[in-house]
């Protein structure tokens, strides 16, 4: 017997848009289901301390970071068409959660902690509400903005890991500033690729704009640490 599963889907009697919707509704389905790991992510992270050890050694996490990500990318990648797929997006989003609480860990730490994270939440539900109502709208091909928008994340990154020793308040601002822009011109394109049919496999479109999501959420949360007026607890 088979184990391997087509996660893709293929032409249907019922046409194109059909496919299409039935894509995005497991997409959107997956999506909700894969924030589950990370909330308990970064609860785990910062039940166990991970997130202060973390702090302590910012490039050794940094380089965690990029090691466990993008070997689980490429993981996901390999198996997009299997049921194993799934378990490893989801294993993916848990890692990322884990990641992600040596931010919380430190917003919560501010006498406002709680309200920013809210905020920064309801924030990133409205800019992905807003681009996934484009992506209904815009009728252009926008994936051709890809590229560009690619050599702006390696130049976050190339950032990202400079600011790691020189601490500018700056370039950390400026940087998650032009990263949610990023990113939420990205989220356009990668849902309106599903809603076009450009994507068919809703493991690869759902960790796309999972990443989308994630990244717009951290720098939304690190701009708004930065103009709070909370002091530490």
């Amino acid at each position: 017997m088979n184990e391997q599963r087509d996660y893709t889907i293929y032409a249907q009697p019922g046409g194109a848009a059909t496919v299409r919707n039935k894509v995005l509704r497991q997409t959107y389905s997956l999506l909700a289901l894969s924030l589950i790991p990370t909330v308990i992510g970064a609860w785990v992270g910062m039940a166990t301390g991970l997130n202060l050890a973390m702090a302590q050694s910012p490039g050794m996490t940094m380089i965690v970071f990029l090691v466990g990500a993008f070997g689980l990318m490429f993981a996901i990648e390999r198996t997009k068409n299997s049921s194993a797929g799934v378990g490893l997006l989801l294993l993916f989003t848990f890692f990322m959660g884990v990641m992600l609480s040596q931010m919380l860990g430190f917003v919560l730490g501010m006498s406002n902690g709680p309200q920013l994270i809210m905020l920064a939440f309801g924030g990133t539900a409205v800019i992905f509400g807003a681009m996934a109502t484009l992506a209904n709208v815009v009728k252009r091909d926008l994936s051709g903005l890809s590229k560009m928008l690619f050599v702006g994340v390696i130049l976050l990154i190339l950032a990202g890991i400079a600011n790691i020793w020189l601490q500018l308040p700056a370039l950390m601002l400026t940087f998650s500033v032009v990263a949610i822009v990023i990113f939420s011109a990205f989220m356009l394109i990668d849902v309106q690729r599903v809603i076009n049919g450009g994507e068919t496999n809703y493991i690869t479109a759902t960790l796309a704009i999972y990443l989308d999501i994630y990244n717009v959420f951290v720098n939304l949360l690190s701009i708004l640490s930065f103009f709070s007026g909370g002091g530490r607890r």
